[in-house]
């Protein structure tokens, strides 16, 4: 009795963060609420963008974009998807600026607000039949605001994991904000799967406006989660020492743009993987005959996959190495590209969960569990939050964003799909070669240091 009395308070009082303000292991209870408010945040943060995108495969050409015909109310509706994009790398920058001046967590309230009110309003949004142009311009301009948040949000989530985890698994601390964003892209396909299944006329007509609007409701549980974590010790350290740049998007671009570049191309791998599979996939199976309620299930189910292949893949980044991962991923989909792009075509629901499955859950998988600790490894502590986020949100950009686009023009201009698949061929081959020219950056010390930058 009295030596239980007596070890009690030398238990409760172990130390649970290393000298420099880091936590000693995953499973702190500090830890574990930073964990959840990244998973949460980008869980959120995706579920409303992926929800869009899923959107614009089924729903917006013939709500928003009627009278265009088929197939350029399809490129009308993902244009409107790929103006999202084009706003990531400015919130990247804005949020950035923010994030590695102000603080990451004030950045994580703000774009939580931003997005969980955009996609609200987008929910609201009267067809164009009833208001004219005013719909499509109104949904272009939310989009925008959309993709803003976006941009800041992903640094946000993969600092505040990074810089408050153990220098042995910022790996699988990153992999896990960055996993937030499938289990996202999961619930809001299945919510859209779910009123899909409503006759045709209701489903055009009020259906798919639920998943937008239950956003606010996911929203204000994310905002209690995350204002209860802690700014990150690497960021505090940079106060107390001073070292903090005026505009660090200037510093990155002029001493660090190398660093951009490479991250840039790298990430390139993960995002053309995702636009190819998620929206363009989606489309493709849809049109060839595909039942669209099992091949948004299948899209939901290749979702999970994604996020156990990614936490495995960054688990084993932190032993192996970040450059042995990603260059993996690469090659496999660089061997699987032709056939996964040979079953969208299908027009199977099984068709298109083999693909799905190899390509989003895989190929994707694979590259996206290390992306985030190695792109936010490849700068120092006062720039990291805009150089990570210009690389990431530009190359999401480009290769998520335009990557639909590129697929049908190619189909278009050859009446087939292998230009499609040599198209991701080049772009993975391309990504692998980028992350060869780096060092290994698992080991890196990135810890504020005066002067850095």
């Amino acid at each position: 009795m009295t030596h239980a009395t007596r070890t009690a308070p030398l238990e409760s009082s172990a130390p649970t963060t290393a000298a420099d303000g880091t936590q000693l292991s995953m499973t702190t209870k500090d830890m574990r609420r930073v964990i959840a408010s990244s998973f949460m945040g980008s869980m959120i943060e995706f579920y409303d963008f992926i929800l869009y995108a899923t959107a614009a495969s089924l729903v917006f050409g013939q709500v928003f974009f009627a009278g265009l015909g088929p197939a350029f109310a399809t490129f009308a509706s993902f244009a409107t998807f790929a103006v999202g994009y084009l706003a990531r790398p400015l919130g990247g920058i804005v949020f950035g600026h923010f994030g590695d001046t102000r603080g990451r967590k004030v950045v994580l309230i703000l774009t939580m607000l931003l997005m969980g009110i955009a996609s609200t309003i987008m929910g609201l949004l009267p067809p164009t039949e009833s208001v004219g142009i005013i719909a499509p311009i109104l949904l272009v301009l939310l989009r925008i605001i959309q993709g803003v948040s976006v941009g800041g949000e992903w640094g946000g989530a993969i600092l505040v994991a990074l810089e408050h985890a153990p220098k042995q698994h910022r790996g699988l601390a990153a992999s896990f904000a960055n996993a937030g964003g499938p289990v996202g892209a999961v619930l809001a396909t299945l919510m859209l799967s779910l009123f899909s299944m409503l006759p045709e006329d209701q489903f055009l007509t009020w259906g798919w406006r639920v998943p937008f609007l239950f956003s606010i409701a996911l929203v204000a549980v994310g905002l209690v989660i995350r204002l209860r974590v802690a700014e990150t010790p690497m960021f505090q350290q940079l106060e107390q020492i001073g070292a903090r740049k005026r505009v660090p998007i200037l510093d990155v671009l002029r001493n660090h743009w190398r660093a951009v570049v490479i991250a840039f191309v790298a990430v390139l791998s993960f995002t053309t993987s995702q636009g190819l599979m998620t929206v363009c996939g989606v489309s493709e199976a849809v049109g060839a005959g595909a039942d669209p309620t099992g091949v948004l299930n299948w899209k939901a189910t290749a979702a999970v996959v994604t996020v156990v292949v990614s936490i495995l893949a960054a688990k084993a980044s932190d032993r192996l190495g970040r450059r042995t991962m990603i260059v993996a991923g690469c090659v496999l989909g660089i061997v699987l590209a032709l056939p996964i792009i040979t079953l969208l075509q299908t027009g199977t629901v099984w068709g298109f969960a083999i693909a799905i499955i190899l390509g989003n859950g895989l190929v994707q998988g694979m590259v996206y569990g290390p992306i985030a600790a190695f792109v936010a490894e490849q700068f120092p502590t006062a720039l990291r939050f805009s150089g990570a986020s210009a690389a990431y949100q530009s190359a999401s950009t480009v290769g998520a964003g335009f990557s639909p686009l590129i697929a049908t023009s190619l189909v278009i201009a050859f009446g087939a799909t292998w230009p499609v698949a040599l198209f991701w061929m080049v772009v993975l081959a391309a990504s692998a070669g980028a992350v060869l020219l780096t060092k290994e950056s698992k080991d890196v010390d990135i810890h504020a240091k005066r002067g850095e930058g």
